[in-house]
């Protein structure tokens, strides 16, 4: 009488202690430092106004946080862990492709401000194809980096004001999901806004256009901070620290719901066509300054946007991780093309190459229903809007 919707559902439903043990073990050092922190500087707006006081000539010097951890006693505690013991191979494959990912970020916590660091970012988030390289440029040539505003004067929201806004957003979900615990803080020591251990934080002197807050709320809230929290309620842990190369997809997810709730426009696009191309010039070996004037001079760049792009792509000695977004966003694309379900994509933090994997997890009750979906998705116009995209032929129709 037994009727399984899919065969995968015939597979084993119960893990092995030493799973979950290794899981936690894993998710312990993970969590024991905040890479991007780390290798974000401290000190971007001071070293902006002594960039433009030396008429753009020298390069910036950049400081960072201190580490909190000793990246070589890490090592030695990661590979204590024995996953060589896990029988079932869809999970010891991908625990040993977390270990491998950690590896890689505490050898570049070791080389950080060193020219091998760069090396180490390609392992971790890949260089630039040429296809993409190709997608940037048109991208940069094709919109223009001005615009009329008619006279117009720009206002803009403070932090103060962005706070309580996302506060809005956070109290929707704790509604509906009692455990997210989620919070916003107003800092000093970023620039912008990013998602840390499940909390956005805020730069105290941020100034952002109306036109712009829900897309960064769906962003990072609907986005960062849902799929952290949907990961948290998972008994497979990896699911809220990241499974390897997750950043491609969240980055996907976060543009694409900018542009689904109205707030992805062309200068957006074109800041993350920079991204790309300066991640490319960095990587044929093109000195900060250079890269800050071929953003300015060549693609039309503010010189403020054009040092803050450059500031993201050399920071640390060289990180490649700015180019995900716009990479991420083509994938995600050719995925929705391709008749690729969405609901999958918000169980934790996961790649579009974990997908199957997933799907069999979830098929032999390994892997919970995820407690938390984006707050646009109950739309009926951006879900119309969002079966559309199966028929965008490029990213630049999406500003057009």
């Amino acid at each position: 009488t037994m009727r399984p919707k899919h065969f995968q559902a015939l597979g084993k439903r119960a893990l092995v202690k030493s799973v979950w043990e290794i899981d936690r073990q894993l998710a312990e050092i993970d969590s024991m430092f905040n890479f991007l922190l780390l290798v974000t500087p401290v000190n971007v707006d001071p070293a902006w106004h002594i960039f433009k006081r030396n008429k753009y000539e020298k390069i910036p010097e950049l400081y960072y946080r201190l580490r909190p951890i000793d990246p070589a006693l890490l090592k030695r505690r990661l590979y204590e862990i024995p996953i060589e013991s896990i029988e079932d191979p869809v999970i010891a494959n991908l625990l040993r492709e977390k270990r491998m990912e950690i590896n890689r970020k505490l050898t570049m916590l070791e080389d950080r401000n060193q020219p091998q660091f760069l090396y180490g970012s390609l392992q971790l988030y890949g260089g630039i194809s040429a296809e993409l390289k190709r997608l940037a440029e048109e991208i940069l040539n094709t919109l223009s980096p001005h615009r009329r505003r008619n006279g117009i004067k720009r206002e803009f929201v403070n932090a103060e004001q962005f706070f309580n806004r996302a506060e809005q957003e956070m109290e929707y979900y704790r509604a509906i999901y009692p455990a997210m615990q989620a919070k916003v803080e107003i800092r000093n020591d970023i620039v912008g806004l990013m998602v840390a251990s499940g909390n956005l934080l805020l730069s105290d002197n941020v100034n952002i256009l109306p036109s712009r807050i829900e897309a960064l709320i769906q962003h990072e809230i609907g986005t960062h901070v849902l799929t952290y929290y949907n990961g948290k309620h998972q008994p497979f842990q990896q699911l809220y620290c990241g499974l390897p190369g997750y950043e491609e997809l969240q980055e996907g997810l976060a543009v694409m719901a900018e542009y689904l709730v109205g707030g992805l426009n062309h200068t957006r696009l074109r800041l993350l066509a920079g991204r790309v191309v300066a991640s490319d010039l960095l990587i044929q070996g093109s000195s900060f300054i250079e890269s800050f004037r071929v953003l300015n001079n060549d693609y039309g760049f503010d010189k403020r946007t054009a040092y803050t792009i450059t500031v993201r792509t050399f920071r640390g000695g060289g990180l490649t991780k700015d180019a995900v977004y716009l990479r991420g966003l083509v994938q995600l694309l050719d995925y929705l093309k391709e008749g690729g379900d969405i609901a999958p994509l918000f169980v934790g933090k996961i790649a579009l190459e974990h997908i199957p994997v997933i799907k069999e997890l979830q098929w032999r009750a390994v892997l919970h229903a995820a407690p938390l979906m984006p707050r646009y998705l109950k739309n009926e116009d951006i879900l119309e809007k969002l079966s559309k995209l199966k028929n965008i032929e490029t990213v630049i129709d999406l500003v057009h």
